[in-house]
């Protein structure tokens, strides 16, 4: 696959998942534009992919605050006319519940409401044959439907998350009927524990997920993966020609799944699509 006309952003590609996604797509070629919230690790992932041959800028932003995240869609319009591959990456997972300053959970906003604006915002600079991926997870069964997160009472991390990664869903397979000429699809990349998305989980996550990541690969092989091989089903989704065309799917080790029945009813799709619009006063039709 030859990318070296192709450009790419990757959100969350400082580190783990969103970092092998970025290194691999410039490895082929592609412009990446690498982004994070730590400065000195997204020059380190842009250096590596200029000296692999590729080229790549970063850009630093908190997607947790709905301003931020039209700031870097701004940033990205400043520096290109056309985007061909957009990887929503970045998510986060919480042990304790928060607002943020816009008053929404914080894990939905972090791992659904900034795709969905950020996805907005770049929409009319997406190439006609441009690529939308968005990293879900194989936990989203465990979401009920449910989406009250204007409040963190009664909160449960691993809930939060799981009904941020069904939204995820939800939100592609709505993107998908909206998008004329770019295709939409998402992905569960597997269980990484050496992901720094686990890095404000409880401590009985943390420890749980430690210990996998010190465990041979060879050992933990058949139920967690590398960041590396978490990452294959994402590029596969942003470069490879046998997907093209392919949209409003869910792919796990490159190829579809189905989701849970939740994921794909098309009133919940409405809801939630409803609802992203009235939380981030964007409109997405």
């Amino acid at each position: 696959m030859d990318l070296s006309d192709r450009t790419a952003l990757v959100t969350g590609s400082t580190a783990g998942i969103g970092r092998e996604t970025a290194l691999a797509l410039g490895r082929l070629g592609a412009t990446v534009f690498v982004h994070g919230r730590d400065s000195d690790a997204g020059r380190q992932v842009a250096s590596a992919i200029d000296d692999a041959g590729g080229e790549a800028i970063f850009f630093r932003a908190d997607l947790a605050e709905r301003e931020t995240v039209h700031r870097l869609a701004d940033e990205v319009r400043d520096r290109t006319d056309r985007l061909d591959i957009l990887v929503n990456n970045a998510g986060a997972h919480f042990s304790e519940g928060q607002l943020t300053a816009d008053g929404v959970e914080k894990t939905f906003a972090v791992n659904h409401l900034a795709p969905f604006v950020l996805t907005h915002d770049l929409r009319d600079v997406l190439s006609e044959d441009g690529r939308v991926v968005t990293v879900s997870s194989g936990v989203h069964p465990r979401a009920d439907g449910t989406f009250d997160v204007t409040t963190v009472d009664h909160y449960d991390g691993l809930d939060a998350y799981a009904r941020s990664k069904l939204a995820n869903i939800l939100f592609t397979v709505g993107l998908a009927r909206r998008l004329d000429g770019p295709t939409a699809n998402c992905c569960h990349p597997g269980l990484v524990p050496s992901s720094r998305l686990w890095r404000e989980a409880s401590i009985p996550v943390r420890l749980g997920v430690g210990l996998l990541s010190f465990l041979p690969h060879r050992l933990v092989g058949g139920f967690a993966d590398t960041p590396a091989t978490g990452a294959e089903t994402t590029v596969y989704l942003a470069a490879s020609p046998a997907v093209e065309g392919t949209s409003g799917q869910y792919f796990s080790d490159c190829a579809p799944e189905e989701p849970s029945p939740l994921a794909t009813d098309d009133a919940l799709v409405r809801e939630l699509w409803e609802l992203s619009e009235e939380l981030t006063d964007v409109s997405c039709s």
